[in-house]
């Protein structure tokens, strides 16, 4: 799992100037309708960037997402003013397939430990672990400014050789959509944990990290299919409760 420490604020705001000549918004939306080449292209660009940032983490450069999308930089630019801006699309969208995923599972599974998993194996399954945002995913335990204790997040790793630091200093619940993400996740922890199915000690970040460990990029589809799988059940087992 890649993940770099993109300055997401910083997104609006060098977008803004541009967008406006291109008749976009800041978000990298537009306000008029797209031509069947430019919408063709837009699509183009999406696809390779969830490749490009699934594959290299989110630190990848912009000249590989044209290169992918076999088009210039300067179509890519046009569409999405900064890096940040393009960042911001894939993590957002990435982060509203997770919750629906969740919220499916929620409501179509009576079992908690099956809505659990269920959530786990479909999200695994769709590579969304090396799509995540950086603000769902940091490593040990930090100021938790209030948050419930469902909703704590670590930091994540992004130092060498044991330094740790935050990748955001924004709250998550203010950012794309991951306090919607965290809410729905942890209705199934705490599903599971009141059914005595899920070890006590396991919150929404541990899930979440279990999506990004489970994910790995592999060249060959198919070794990549088979070893998320395994790796999945093994990190299933050891979120579940045993007898004492």
């Amino acid at each position: 799992m890649h993940v770099q420490d993109s300055r997401w604020s910083s997104a609006v705001a060098s977008g803004a100037t541009m967008s406006a000549v291109s008749g976009g918004r800041p978000d990298g939306t537009r306000t008029t309708p797209l031509r069947v080449d430019a919408q063709r292209n837009l699509e183009h660009v999406l696809r390779a960037a969830r490749e490009v940032f699934g594959e290299l983490g989110y630190g990848a450069p912009m000249e590989d997402v044209a290169r992918r999308a076999r088009v210039g930089v300067g179509t890519v630019y046009r569409r999405f003013p900064s890096k940040d801006v393009l960042v911001r699309r894939i993590a957002e969208e990435e982060t509203s397939r997770l919750t629906e995923q969740a919220r499916a599972a929620l409501g179509q599974e009576d079992e908690p430990w099956s809505a659990l998993s269920r959530f786990l194996r479909t999200s695994v399954a769709s590579g969304a672990g090396r799509l995540l945002p950086p603000q769902v995913l940091r490593v040990g335990v930090a100021e938790e400014r209030g948050l419930p204790e469902h909703a704590r997040l670590p930091q994540q790793r992004t130092q060498p050789a044991g330094e740790l630091r935050l990748v955001s200093e924004k709250r998550v619940e203010d950012d794309g959509g991951a306090a919607e993400l965290l809410d729905v996740v942890g209705q199934l922890v705490e599903r599971a944990r009141a059914a005595g199915e899920l070890r006590a000690d396991v919150s929404v970040s541990d899930v979440l990290l279990v999506i990004a460990t489970a994910a790995p990029s592999l060249p060959d589809a198919a070794q990549q299919a088979a070893a998320s799988a395994r790796l999945l059940d093994i990190l299933l087992e050891g979120l579940r409760s045993r007898p004492s």
